[in-house]
């Protein structure tokens, strides 16, 4: 007979059935969402730009998000993690360096749409590629350093997925989590904000603002600031103190994040949304060739 598994300390059998749905449809909508997005780079010529390979590292990198969370939406329905310590310390590192890489692209968009409508010049291959490349690498490097004793991966309140370890709030932790925070937050959040004001000011005169200059600031601290005010309390408290239901809503809200990524850069634009219409439309693909 086998043995039903124990339901996580502080959460009920719904509650963690409700956890478990959220994150399948989180899963699901951001990968569907960004697969789609993905595919139309690789399908639509005009698409092929330096600008829109920023986008596609997002959307690669909000897919790995939606993965992290299919597997903790599985796990969660499952009412266990099955992969064991090993499994939990790459589902962590997978997780930290697809959210890194996530923020930072964003970043990248933020200042590549500076320079486009500001600077008048369209952004170089050569500087789209190794911007990419740079935002990938440091994300790979931040993520790493837990595997090698600097921070720690553990599970999350809910046992079923794997994040950067807040509950110890030692030297260790208090000294990574200031450091990585630093550089994968608080700069890319001024890179966003100041490209974008920067735009706000020099294209709101002339009438040709183009951009929502205020949502990408705001989705990404609605997005990830729930996760930083909750690992800026575990650095100063106890936190312990809060409840595991509390606590898992960071997570829920940060994979909740590909969805509306790919809402706001890829379907809402008009060039974007135009090339997955046309990936989705086999008649006008053909159509457009044969012209």
């Amino acid at each position: 007979m086998a043995e039903t598994a124990a339901l996580p300390a502080g959460f009920g059998e719904l509650e963690v059935l409700a956890v478990g749905t959220v994150l399948l449809v989180e899963a699901l909508s951001g990968l569907s969402l960004n697969g789609l997005t993905i595919f139309s780079f690789c399908k639509t010529p005009e698409l092929r730009t330096p600008n829109h390979l920023l986008l596609l590292s997002l959307a690669v990198a909000d897919s790995g998000i939606s993965l992290n969370a299919l597997i903790a939406a599985i796990s969660s329905l499952l009412r266990r993690w099955p992969y064991g310590s090993d499994g939990c310390q790459a589902h962590g590192f997978q997780g930290f360096v697809t959210a890194l890489s996530s923020i930072c692209s964003s970043a990248a968009i933020a200042w590549g749409r500076y320079h486009h409508y500001c600077t008048r010049s369209q952004l170089a291959w050569n500087t789209a590629i190794p911007l990419v490349l740079f935002v990938w690498l440091s994300s790979t490097f931040w993520a790493a350093l837990p595997l090698l004793g600097w921070g720690h991966y553990d599970y999350e309140p809910l046992g079923t997925c794997c994040t950067l370890d807040y509950s110890r709030g030692d030297r260790n932790f208090i000294s990574f989590l200031f450091t990585m925070a630093f550089f994968n937050f608080f700069v890319p959040l001024f890179i966003t904000l100041t490209s974008y004001r920067l735009m706000e000011q020099k294209l709101a005169r002339s009438g040709h603002l183009q951009v929502n200059t205020t949502l990408p600031v705001r989705l990404l601290l609605l997005g990830w600031g729930p996760y930083a005010l909750l690992y800026l309390f575990a650095a100063i408290m106890d936190v312990s103190s809060l409840s595991p239901k509390l606590r898992m809503v960071p997570a829920l809200i940060a994979k909740m994040m590909p969805t509306i990524n790919a809402i706001n850069y890829a379907l809402r634009g008009e060039m974007f949304s135009g090339g997955i219409w046309q990936c989705l439309s086999p008649q006008r693909s053909k159509q457009d060739r044969a012209q």
